[in-house]
């Protein structure tokens, strides 16, 4: 697939790049996607949650009243869960969430989230740019020109730059990700790729076939 080049003013160049169909036109695998994206967001939960048990509780361990003719239900401590203030029956324990994928089945998912995006043409080749320093207008401006103010847009660059990523950081539906750090989960979340010239080597190298 080739695609035209633009400038962050929104301006066609003359350049144009083709997209390698090693990555961005393969048979999407939907299951390597789906498991990828569950592992993204099992390893962000905290997993601190907790409530006490019985035996956690402070309280009496006096038995309130005699085991038989009261004519109501038998019943041991204050502690019980059946009483206001009581342990919890099979309460939430502190837990990890986070589980392992193979690095070939990370690739796939990500490779089939980009031809994904090709497909649905949502792709933006960008030239290669910096701001002098970190400028939240600027950025708002070069979205603007790229008509996509109120999209979610991910830029990737070839490698981090501070002054990008500061100018983005108070845009509501604007990330900047360098390629080494593209996720499946960032990609598909993204209604816009933008891609600097120079990243669309880095991902090339990522995940080429020869991996």
């Amino acid at each position: 697939m080739e695609l035209e080049v633009y400038n962050i003013s929104g301006a066609k160049t003359s350049k144009k790049v083709e997209l390698a169909d090693a990555i961005f036109a393969i048979e999407p695998n939907d299951h390597a996607i789906y498991l990828d994206v569950k592992q993204h967001m099992a390893n962000k939960r905290q997993g601190t949650h907790k409530s006490k048990c019985r035996w956690e509780i402070s309280g009496s361990t006096k038995k309130l009243k005699k085991q038989k003719g009261t004519g109501g239900a038998r019943s041991g401590d204050i502690n019980s869960p059946l009483f206001k203030g009581g342990g919890r029956v099979f309460g939430p324990e502190p837990r990890d969430y986070s589980f392992k994928l193979n690095k070939k089945l990370k690739k796939l998912a990500r490779i089939s989230a980009l031809t994904y995006k090709a497909k649905d043409n949502n792709i933006v080749i960008l030239e290669d740019f910096s701001f002098e320093g970190p400028k939240t207008k600027s950025y708002i401006e070069m979205l603007v020109n790229l008509n996509m103010p109120e999209k979610k847009t991910l830029l990737v660059l070839s490698e981090s730059n501070k002054n990008v990523y500061l100018s983005s950081r108070n845009i509501k539906n604007a990330k900047v990700a360098s390629a080494s750090d593209l996720n499946t989960y960032d990609i598909l979340n993204a209604n816009n790729l933008l891609f600097v010239e120079s990243s669309l080597k880095e991902i090339e190298k990522l995940f080429s076939v020869s991996e």
